[in-house]
């Protein structure tokens, strides 16, 4: 940028931090009241606009709907993607009723505009409070973490594993789903790879290992408090 004179770097800046505030209105301003669940939530972009998204969205049939979704890339162009994915999310969820007939059509009408250009890896969950259920497809996203306070489970710790490609990446795509049962107590622990992958000074990798541990030691606290212990331990890391 330094061909643009002082009063158009001015002009940039005030157009980049007007882009922030638009994508942070497209983001949740609260979380939702389900019944069964105790709910928190933070984002922020490693640059000034990125491409993370999270949001809060009921099926057509009532069930409650979580997702979360990572645009490849950095920047405005992540951004921009991601908005056409907030879009498509809140146009779909309220006329279906599972998380995978809502993934197939993000994937059709995303590959349709973007023609392999960029992908997305994107989690959806519907949650059944009377049945306390999960029923979740995965599409490429870093597994989320269900940390089981029931000891008798053989694992403490699931992973929730990718049901079917990122969006966007192949032309045909088919996603599965797959449904698991929720508890008193049991936390679940939804993220993107800016955590996973965030590297210190020593070029190390944060790790899912570390996010593990650390959700495990707040496993006991109040769902803001797992957040803190996260995003502190992040930092610590970082640096």
């Amino acid at each position: 940028i330094e061909h643009l004179s002082e009063e158009e770097r001015r002009h940039l800046e005030s157009e980049l931090e007007l882009a922030q505030d638009v994508q942070k209105m497209l983001l949740p301003q609260k979380v939702p009241n389900i019944p069964g669940l105790e709910i928190a939530a933070y984002s922020r972009p490693a640059q000034i606009v990125g491409g993370d998204y999270f949001d809060f969205v009921d099926f057509r049939n009532g069930l409650h709907g979580l997702a979360i979704a990572d645009v490849a890339g950095h920047g405005v162009s992540a951004s921009l993607h991601m908005a056409s994915v907030q879009a498509l999310l809140r146009t779909l969820v309220p006329i279906n009723k599972s998380p995978a007939e809502v993934m197939r059509q993000v994937h059709k009408l995303f590959v349709h505009n973007i023609r392999f250009e960029t992908f997305v890896t994107f989690f959806i969950g519907a949650f059944d409070a009377s049945t306390k259920t999960l029923t979740f497809s995965n599409a490429g996203h870093q597994p989320p973490l269900v940390l089981y306070k029931n000891k008798s489970k053989i694992e403490s710790v699931e992973m929730l594993r990718p049901t079917g490609a990122a969006i966007g990446l192949v032309e045909e795509a088919d996603f599965a789903e797959k449904t698991i049962e929720l508890h008193e107590e049991d936390l679940l622990v939804l993220y993107t790879d800016g955590i996973t992958e965030a590297v210190n000074l020593q070029n190390q990798e944060f790790g899912r290992e570390r996010l593990i541990k650390l959700s495990q030691q707040a496993n006991n606290a109040p769902v803001k408090e797992v957040i803190q212990k996260i995003r502190q331990g992040l930092e610590e890391f970082s640096g």
